[in-house]
């Protein structure tokens, strides 16, 4: 039996609205509730004076961290190293990463997370294959040469690894992968995301009318928007079904374009933050390997030799600082497209993504310039 605590002291953002002269009771790894900070109770009080209570954040494409990169090791050990590492920048639940590679660099992977389940690794929510089954034409940093279309193996192995994992996402080209395999993907309770895509808001649509649900990494390595061809990105913004990821750096997307994607939107499908971190996040690395290239750091920015953008250099905090301090979101939703619109993008906010009763003790505990005081797995404390 868990130890039950009463976090005191701090403003609380239960998902919806901030909550003074609460304290967030805690037991057994889940949300008891929110009780007056003056309230008799058995709990063990636990001071968090002057600081901010938010629930967990939730990143959907994490590549690596830590010095771990899932392509180079696609081992147990480097899915621990990936979670601890962005534990310290709030993460407290990831999907792991693997872009483009050989098979069987993704069967090792698939077996890496199905181990990674059974000893219950904090913060591991499953993984996310970003490719093959991509556009050559957007290929971004993804080996050209490993791109290939879907077959019925490859079907057949992802409807299997879904089985033994909590959840299961992958990203395809609308153009590649056609609405019967998405169908039967999707039936099979996997998550498909759209990306690496020259699709056209035809291909998009069928896509999702066969149950796609997400675009990956909105703007980046994708059709953009036309006068007579809205692309990926329009899709995106105009298909309410669809969620989409955002690399909020600076780098990636111009602010101008976020704000109006942020305006543009149509619901229920949000938009919500992922890092595209590598292996050189949480390091101080100049330079990584990303299947057989040479990536390099500069300037907040990672580059292979010929100037692609090969992933990000970033963690949640800053993204959502970015938001927050240079678009100028409001706090509470910049907190909510790191947390609750993520768990609903993968269909999980009955118990991630907020601090109400019943839902999952993740949380952090953050100061007045957003920095991690504490981050908090199943009422455990994962850094801090």
């Amino acid at each position: 039996m868990m130890t039950k605590q009463a976090f005191t002291g701090a403003r609380i953002f239960d998902g919806a609205a901030w909550h003074d002269r609460k304290a967030l009771v805690v037991a057994d790894g889940k949300i008891e509730g929110l009780i007056a900070e003056d309230s008799p109770t058995d709990a063990i009080r636990v001071p968090a004076d002057g600081a901010m209570i938010v629930p967990g954040f939730i990143d959907l494409q994490v590549n690596g961290g830590g010095g771990a990169l899932l392509n180079d090791t696609p081992t147990v050990d480097a899915i621990r190293t990936i979670c601890t590492a962005f534990a310290q920048f709030g993460t407290t639940a990831c999907l792991p990463t693997i872009v483009t590679d050989t098979v069987e660099k993704n069967i090792e992977t698939i077996a890496a997370g199905v181990a990674a389940v059974e000893r219950g690794i904090p913060g591991f929510l499953g993984l996310h294959l970003e490719g093959p089954h991509l556009a050559v034409s957007r290929k971004g940093a993804h080996e050209a040469s490993l791109i290939r279309p879907m077959d019925e193996s490859d079907l057949l192995r992802l409807l299997e690894a879904r089985k033994h994992l909590p959840n299961l996402l992958i990203t395809v080209a609308a153009e590649t992968v056609g609405p019967e395999q998405i169908s039967r993907l999707t039936a099979g309770g996997i998550v498909v995301s759209i990306g690496h895509s020259d699709g056209t808001y035809a291909q998009v649509k069928a896509a999702v009318e066969a149950g796609a649900s997400m675009v990956t990494h909105l703007f980046n390595a994708q059709s953009q928007i036309g006068n007579r061809e809205p692309g990926v990105v329009g899709s995106a913004l105009d298909l309410p079904q669809i969620s989409a990821g955002l690399i909020a750096d600076g780098i990636h997307v111009h602010p101008a374009s976020i704000g109006i994607a942020l305006r543009a939107k149509r619901g229920p499908g949000q938009i919500f933050l992922v890092t595209d971190a590598m292996s050189i996040t949480g390091t101080d690395w100049t330079s990584f390997e990303l299947t057989g290239r040479t990536v390099y750091r500069k300037d907040g920015a990672l580059r292979l030799g010929d100037g692609t953008l090969a992933g990000a250099d970033l963690t949640m905090t800053a993204a959502i600082r970015y938001m927050h301090e240079t678009i100028g979101a409001p706090l509470e939703e910049v907190l909510r497209m790191a947390s609750l619109y993520p768990a609903m993008a993968i269909r999980q906010e009955a118990e991630r993504g907020h601090l109400r009763r019943g839902a999952r003790a993740d949380f952090v505990v953050l100061d007045g310039v957003l920095d991690v005081r504490s981050t908090w797995i199943g009422g455990s404390r994962a850094f801090g």
